[in-house]
């Protein structure tokens, strides 16, 4: 039987190449540009940065969107998702071999996130648009409160294993399905699997490869149901993509040194996503009330 390290690898390869290939098709039968705007390679690297030192990157890249007014509501989730999954291949290998955590954990986890994404993309791509900036509205809330949770030192307890067993393997692999889902409409899943994990009693580093596995799997395999749909803005997706890879190759050597020098980073973050919420909120209202005046 193959171990799970080489299930893991295969999965990783596996779902990335299905997603290149897929994307490379729709771009060839929707002929739409694909020139990027130094805007959307300024914002790949950047936000790509943050997520690699472990801030995270999904509510960052939707509050620039918001303030700078493109793309439209309903085309940021298929666009974040896109855009981030090269980075997110290049990122989780790069984790997944510098951090050693219980290998069957990973792969279930993993795959786990992936099978959640499967189905989370598939409701996201028929949302509506206000339904859309509801959700979206809504993540970035929780987005920033698990931010200042971390900033305010709640979140996480000191944990000391890199490996789970029993009912707390069961909760981390059923939670992550769920963590899955979620990163369709939004929600990062650093933050919640670093409280997750640190709950169960594992080492806070150890949800950087967790993590970062995840998005591996599940940032594709959700991408293939954007692609379908088409709902996602194509040139900023390859600018999220080439700005992404280097934002991801430039952190990655700092992520042992920065400790908690990023603290003011994120209080920085926290401000911009809960702009970008109130302001993902205000435009859900806004339609609301457009359709009862009609």
């Amino acid at each position: 039987m193959p171990s799970p390290t080489f299930i893991l690898y295969s999965c990783l390869v596996l779902v990335n190449l299905v997603f290149v290939a897929a994307w490379i098709k729709a771009a060839r039968g929707r002929k739409a540009d694909l020139r990027p705007s130094a805007g959307d390679l300024a914002i790949g690297v950047g936000t790509n940065f943050l997520d690699t030192l472990g801030i995270g990157n999904y509510a960052q890249i939707t509050a620039l969107f918001k303030l700078r007014g493109r793309p439209a509501d309903d085309q940021i989730p298929g666009t974040l998702n896109v855009g981030n999954t090269i980075p997110s291949f290049f990122s989780s290998m790069l984790f997944t071999t510098a951090i050693s955590v219980e290998p069957m954990l990973l792969m279930c986890m993993v795959l786990s996130a992936g099978a959640g994404a499967w189905i989370g993309a598939g409701l996201v791509s028929r949302m509506k648009q206000r339904t859309i900036q509801v959700f979206m509205g809504v993540a970035l809330l929780i987005a920033a409160f698990f931010f200042t949770l971390t900033n305010v030192g709640i979140l996480p307890p000191t944990g000391t294993t890199m490996g789970l067993e029993g009912w707390r393997f069961v909760v981390a692999v059923a939670a992550n399905f769920v963590f899955g889902a979620l990163m369709c409409v939004g929600i990062g899943n650093y933050a919640p699997s670093m409280a997750l994990l640190a709950f169960l009693g594992m080492h806070p580093i150890a949800a950087y490869p967790i993590m970062m596995g995840s998005d591996g799997v599940l940032i594709p395999v959700a991408s293939l149901g954007f692609l379908k749909s088409r709902r996602f803005a194509p040139a900023v997706a390859v600018g999220l993509t080439i700005g992404g890879v280097c934002g991801t190759l430039l952190a990655f050597p700092l992520v042992k040194t920065l400790g908690d020098h990023l603290t003011v980073l994120r209080w920085v973050v926290i401000g911009v996503v809960a702009y970008a919420a109130v302001s993902m909120l205000r435009s859900a209202m806004r339609a609301q009330t457009a359709i009862a005046g009609r």
